[in-house]
């Protein structure tokens, strides 16, 4: 079945820079590997395109459309039909102050976020930097070894896709999707609350389903905190030996860490003070013996 304009696609590729022949991108987990491209913060596989959106350079969208499905081809893309040709107007010298007061230490190659806007840092002077707002394949012809895996038909399927291309971070299948009529919601797993930029990536999920769903009026999140079962709460204690205890190791009790926090420290033990003796007698007092004569 050949592809058009609009499909949703899987798809490999391979890309190299045709004037260096340095492999610089892949979907392929082993050709990344090999090419030392391998991120451990990074899946790989079938990419997830809308054809004709741009998510790939046109010039290799325009090339699948009339593709086959699972036929690798070899496209070749000169700098206009690709990341485009390196702008001079897009070059910067910025004061190395300005860097050392965000937090960032350029180096020379390195890819940053400045000003907002991903750039590429070209060298670094006497206090002074120089920029580069160009894409890093500007000016390159590319060579793609591509292929396009599948046409995705599930509406389900498709908007897995949409949210994993925001939220990479989190495996798709994690994600719960339900859908009622116009509404739809996406259950977001608990290992996802707390990454960075949630927020954004959630009105980008809502943006990209919009425009994809024209018949989806509602679009709801919904992250559940579960209770954790009582055994994951407890804590190991240590066992006594049976010699101290005169019971075997199986007989040795488990305390929920509740229960041990209640416990009162142990307070040392007080002697019992002895009794104050009284002295002993000596004979009768001499009040004792005026009274015995008076009874006389």
């Amino acid at each position: 079945m050949a592809v058009k304009a609009g499909d949703f696609l899987l798809v490999n590729f391979t890309l190299k820079v045709k004037e260096s022949g340095e492999t610089v991108d892949t979907t392929y987990d082993a050709v990344a590997k090999d090419t030392h491209l391998h991120r451990e913060d990074s899946t790989y596989g079938p990419r997830f395109i809308i054809l004709g959106e741009g998510w790939l350079p046109k010039g290799l969208e325009d090339s699948l459309v009339g593709a086959d499905i699972g036929k690798q081809t070899t496209v070749e893309l000169p700098p206009d039909k690709g990341f485009g040709t390196r702008d001079p107007a897009k070059m910067r010298l910025v004061p190395l102050r300005r860097f050392r007061d965000k937090g960032i230490d350029p180096t020379p190659g390195a890819q940053i976020e400045f000003d907002g806007r991903p750039a590429t840092v070209r060298a670094v002077g006497a206090g002074r930097v120089q920029v580069d707002y160009n894409h890093p394949l500007a000016g390159r012809t590319l060579i793609y070894d591509v292929s396009i895996e599948k046409i995705v038909d599930d509406d389900n399927e498709k908007i897995l896709n949409i949210i994993s291309k925001r939220i990479p971070e989190i495996d798709k299948a994690k994600f719960g999707v339900e859908r009622t009529g116009n509404e739809l919601t996406v259950e977001v797993p608990e290992e996802a609350f707390y990454l960075s930029g949630l927020q954004v990536a959630k009105k980008s999920v809502t943006s990209d389903l919009q425009k994809f769903f024209p018949n989806i009026d509602t679009i709801s999140f919904r992250e559940v905190f579960k209770r954790r079962p009582p055994e994951a709460q407890m804590e190991q204690v240590p066992k006594p030996s049976a010699v101290d205890t005169g019971k075997s190791a199986e007989q040795v009790e488990t305390k929920p860490q509740t229960e041990k926090a209640q416990e009162a420290p142990a307070q040392p033990a007080r002697k019992r003070r002895a009794p104050a003796k009284k002295p002993a007698s000596k004979g009768p007092t001499k009040r004792a013996m005026m009274g015995s004569e008076s009874q006389r």
